[in-house]
């Protein structure tokens, strides 16, 4: 066993660069995108937040979330992130990255359209309930993070695996640029429907009652990424580094491999397309 199990794991070592490597960059990189737009939105949509629930009456300027309401929202996803990972990357080791990946991605799409949902009477519920499924938004990308690197590590090459987890990180800047674009288009997509007012001519009519849905729809828009990813890694077979060292099966590592790439063992079992 410890002689198929060599044979598998240098097959991958050598194999060439070919499609589903690429294939895989994206898949583990949306993670990553995915996780970072989770995190970095909150900082688009808080001033407008502090607007909406902290304006007191006849107030001179338009308010803002108090010191440690805005802490609270902006890092508890934060906090979510590293207990996530100290779960969910002991639970990838325990199951399977396959399963353990998509548990995590389900978790962000529910959390992310959760947060757009927050509710409350009031803004203190509305901010509460914010910062409770932003933290286990937050604990889903804390398994996004490690077990993404991982399927990318677990399936390159010897001599590419560097290149190809940095490419993976770098989706992380994709993610927070399209943060700031989505604030703009929605923003800009609901001001050209509903024209407001100068705060300082008119406080109560500067703020349309539809502003509400502005940051719900920046948050929520997260899902989307989230369940794309999802989707696309259920079609992948579980890495074959996983199944040939922690579960012990050669043979399904050597099957699981044939599926995705072109590649040759030297002993005893032989792959091809």
């Amino acid at each position: 066993m410890a002689r198929e199990q060599f044979e598998v794991l240098n097959a991958l070592d050598v194999a060439k660069t070919q499609l589903y490597h690429f294939t895989t960059i994206v898949i583990a990189g949306m993670g990553f995108f995915t996780a970072a737009y989770d995190l970095f939105s909150i900082s688009v949509v808080t001033k407008l937040l502090g607007q909406i629930y902290y304006t007191p009456p006849n107030a001179a300027k338009p308010g803002v979330l108090p010191a440690n309401v805005s802490s609270a929202v902006t890092c508890v996803a934060l906090v979510g992130t590293l207990f996530g990972q100290l779960f969910f990357g002991w639970l990838g080791d325990k199951l399977s990255r396959k399963k353990v990946y998509c548990i995590t991605l389900l978790l962000m799409i529910l959390c992310s359209l959760a947060s757009g949902l927050s509710f409350g009477h009031h803004a203190r519920a509305k901010m509460a309930t914010l910062c409770y499924f932003r933290f286990w938004l937050g604990f889903g990308i804390g398994g996004d993070y490690p077990l993404s690197a991982t399927i990318m590590s677990e399936y390159a090459n010897k001599k590419t695996r560097g290149s190809f987890m940095a490419a993976v990180f770098a989706m992380q800047g994709f993610g927070i640029l399209t943060s700031g674009i989505v604030g703009l288009i929605v923003s800009a997509a609901f001001e050209s429907g509903n024209k407001a007012i100068p705060y300082t001519k008119n406080a109560k009519l500067s703020l349309p009652p539809g502003a509400d849905y502005v940051w719900r729809i920046i948050l929520m828009f997260g899902a989307i990424p989230a369940a794309m990813t999802c989707y696309w890694h259920m079609k992948m077979p579980e890495t074959t580094r996983y199944t040939a060292l922690i579960v012990k099966n050669a043979k399904q590592a050597t099957e699981d491999m044939a599926k995705v790439l072109n590649v040759q063992l030297t002993g005893s079992l032989p792959l091809g397309r």
